[in-house]
């Protein structure tokens, strides 16, 4: 028969088995979703046996789970692959911005509609069904393959770093794969180079013991929120450029070759300002938007609260002001560091009168960087030509996904994204989607990938 034809004449299953898979609303910043997430790891479990993986089984974290399985059977001397990806969601409000509801997949214009079809349980169900096809092709693998999903990235994974330390023997392989990722387009592959780090942090300003009345204390003592505002407009300078002391010390220069790369992507301004709805481009001078949003780090408030928030006027000089920071790092900076630097910077730069506590918030991840002439990334390359007819992009995406840097550390491998989701597919937003076209197309290439490995 052939595993293509198996693929073709099973994909009304595969597409019945993922909307079963979207069903489940594992949510993991939840927790009310925490048996979600555990049903959800058990759904995998129980996927990879029936796709003739071994060994499948669901292991505990501190919070949300993990679930293992291996098929170690190729010939001596074979590789081992690693595939990872994530079987946790995104919070799906607000519902009422759904044209279906987020729990109920659909299928529309070739699309399945739901939470997480894209990110990432149609990605991380396609290795599994590439494997099912060559299992019921042949009765074996060209190579030997361990599956390792998790229920806690969308949360920035914070416990599969002792987890991977842990369990590095039956995570140890040649190579690293990771069907959590992104292709450049519908018809346009990608190979991703590298990934930016996280540091999260909240800045809370104080000063009086509660809100006061502005006209009769307002000149006579400081004003959290505006100590705040200054804290946060110091930041940065006007044309974009962050302005705390050593924010860009570590920071690895883009080479000549780097920057060339770079410019043979395709990048429309118009559409990007038309996706964002934004009225102009803005960032670090001297780069271009692509090199900004890939190689370059950032500094961004991304939320803000103080004093009176209701319709209407209170005049009251607010007690406390606190502000949200997440910073996306480049090769070369350490989210220690960061936090460190922002951490004197707002000590140094607040008006007498007022206190500021800097805190670390939950999210961290280092900088990933994969090096030039790195094998894995040359078979995929090789094999995304293949499957799509054009040689692959390089690219840098500006996201993090905090075990990377955790698998570099313990086993020593730079991973590969190897995902077929896009970045239209409103990832992370109402009526997220994934293309069935893409979902095939991946099955097609993981086949493919295994076999060349293996070759």
């Amino acid at each position: 028969m052939g595993w293509q034809d198996y693929l073709d004449r099973q994909q009304d299953r595969f597409i019945g088995e993922l909307f079963d898979f979207v069903r489940i609303p594992s949510v993991s910043a939840k927790p009310e979703n925490i048996p979600d997430v555990q049903r959800a790891a058990e759904w995998v479990a129980g996927r990879l046996t029936a796709a003739g993986i071994e060994n499948a089984e669901v292991l505990p974290t501190a919070a949300h789970p993990v679930v293992c399985g291996d098929w170690l059977h190729a010939p001596e001397g074979a590789p081992t692959v690693l595939i990872y990806g994530h079987f946790d969601v995104q919070p799906a409000e607000p519902f009422e911005l759904w044209t279906s509801p987020p729990f109920e997949p659909e299928i529309r214009d070739g699309r399945i509609y739901g939470r997480g079809a894209s990110d990432d349980k149609g990605g991380m169900l396609i290795p599994i069904l590439a494997v099912e096809a060559l299992l019921a092709d042949t009765g074996t693998l060209p190579v030997n393959v361990r599956f390792f999903f998790e229920g806690q990235e969308e949360i920035g994974s914070p416990d599969l770093p002792p987890f991977v330390e842990a369990n590095s023997d039956r995570l140890t392989a040649d190579m690293i794969f990771s069907a959590d990722g992104l292709q450049y387009g519908a018809d346009m592959p990608q190979i991703v180079t590298a990934l930016k780090g996280l540091v999260s942090l909240e800045i809370v300003v104080s000063g009086p013991r509660a809100d006061q009345h502005s006209g009769l204390y307002g000149g006579g003592i400081a004003n959290p929120a505006m100590g705040l505002a200054q804290a946060l407009a110091g930041l940065k300078s006007p044309d974009g450029r962050v302005t705390v002391a050593g924010f860009y010390d570590d920071v690895a220069p883009l080479t000549q070759e780097d920057r060339a790369a770079m410019a043979r992507v395709p990048y429309e301004e118009a559409a990007y300002l038309a996706e964002t709805g934004a009225p102009g481009v803005a960032g670090e001078p001297g780069y271009t938007t692509w090199e900004r949003l890939g190689a370059r780090p950032t500094l961004d408030v991304n939320g803000l609260a103080s004093g009176w928030q209701g319709d209407g006027s209170k005049t009251v000089l607010p007690a406390e002001a606190s502000a949200k920071i997440t910073c996306r790092l480049v090769a070369g900076q350490t989210p220690e560091k960061v936090f460190d630097l922002i951490e004197a910077h707002v000590a140094a730069c607040m008006p007498e009168g007022l206190r500021a506590r800097v805190t670390r918030l939950p999210g961290r991840a280092d900088p990933f960087l994969v090096p030039g002439g790195h094998n894995a990334s040359a078979v995929a390359a090789n094999v995304l030509q293949e499957v799509y007819g054009v040689a692959p992009y390089r690219t840098r995406l500006g996201g993090s996904i905090s075990v990377m840097t955790t698998l570099l550390e313990v086993l020593g491998l730079h991973a590969v994204m190897f995902g077929f989701s896009h970045g239209d597919e409103n990832l992370h937003a109402p009526d997220e989607f994934f293309r069935l076209a893409a979902f095939r197309r991946g099955q097609t290439a993981y086949v493919k990938l295994l076999q060349a490995i293996g070759a």
